[in-house]
């Protein structure tokens, strides 16, 4: 049986992908600081009939991490697919953060990132194969205000994720990485992560619900995908930004406040998770089930068999080329 670790295990996307992953007959090491989480996403796992492994670990601990994938291995076997979604935020203007929560967020979102590719790599390489996705965002392409410490960190994993590829396709290694493009998702980080906001925080509709983020997500990892864009709004946030970022400035800086508000106040001072889990399950989805999409027509076209073969022979023809264009110019 196949093996997937997934960090960020106990809750939103990382959860709806642990789940969807036992159901497809592989077994899952699941990663988080959250016991009560981990302990609700493993029972899901072995009710899908899979065999699950929780490991507490803060992303940010690189040694951490690294023993949470050996601890995987010997328990479940070698790791298949090592899926990066541990994630962390705070709501607010740039300047009413403290430099403690934005190295905070970075060491998470984007060190994060870091440390579970390298624990990955450490295994798959001398194996000569394996799967890593990273899961992104459409802002990893385009900022947006109240959000400049998760945006700066999605923009450093995407950097990061390509110097990486051109590493491993230099080796000629079969290990292969693939970024997943998010929308926003009906997760309960809005209402678990840190908020300087007079209000309550919301993502920018339209927004999606985590199985459709867990179906793209399963689609990189067993296809030749090198990116998986998902939802009409990440393909328009990441176009628009290379065509027209001075108007996306323009229209964000008007508009990107109120978009990310709900009308119900905040609650001063309320827990949140950003240095220590907040005890509970918060499950996969957040507060938004009546507005959340379970369908995207731009997903289901691109994941479709014609379309995908196309997209994945378009990514392997431009990885030919570009050894082809390695060995001319050397």
């Amino acid at each position: 049986m196949s093996v997937v670790a997934i960090t960020g295990a106990s809750a939103g996307i990382g959860r709806a992908a642990a789940r969807m992953f036992a159901e497809r007959g592989y077994d899952v090491g699941l990663v988080a600081r959250g016991g009560d989480g981990l302990d609700a996403a493993a029972a899901e796992v072995r009710m899908a009939g899979s065999r699950a492994y929780v490991v507490q670990a803060d992303v940010g601990d690189a040694e951490a991490l690294d023993r949470a994938a050996q601890q995987i291995e010997e328990e479940l076997g070698p790791i298949d697919v090592w899926i990066n979604d541990a994630m962390a935020t705070v709501f607010g203007p740039f300047l009413e953060l403290e430099p403690d929560e934005f190295r905070r967020v970075t060491e998470v979102t984007y060190l994060g990132v870091v440390n579970g590719t390298r624990a990955a790599l450490r295994r798959m390489v001398p194996r000569d194969r394996g799967v890593i996705i990273q899961v992104g965002s459409a802002l990893a392409y385009r900022g947006i205000p109240l959000q400049s410490a998760y945006c700066g960190a999605k923009h450093a994993a995407q950097g990061f994720t390509d110097s990486i590829r051109c590493e491993l396709l230099h080796d000629e290694s079969n290990v292969r990485l693939a970024e997943v493009q998010m929308p926003a998702v009906n997760t309960p980080q809005f209402r678990i992560q840190r908020s300087k906001l007079s209000h309550q925080a919301q993502p920018v509709p339209p927004i999606f619900q985590p199985e459709l983020a867990a179906e793209a997500i399963w689609h990189a990892a067993h296809n030749r995908r090198r990116q998986i864009w998902v939802g009409f709004p990440t393909v328009y946030t990441i176009l628009g930004n290379r065509l027209a970022a001075p108007l996306l400035d323009a229209f964000l800086g008007k508009t990107g406040y109120d978009s990310q508000q709900v009308d119900e106040p905040e609650v001063p001072d309320r827990p949140d998770n950003l240095y220590e889990p907040l005890p509970g399950d918060h499950g996969s989805h957040g507060a938004f089930d009546s507005v959340a999409k379970t369908t995207s027509r731009q997903l289901t076209l691109l994941l479709s068999p014609p379309v995908a073969l196309i997209a994945e022979s378009l990514d392997s023809l431009g990885a030919r080329a570009g050894r082809l264009l390695a060995r001319l110019t050397a």
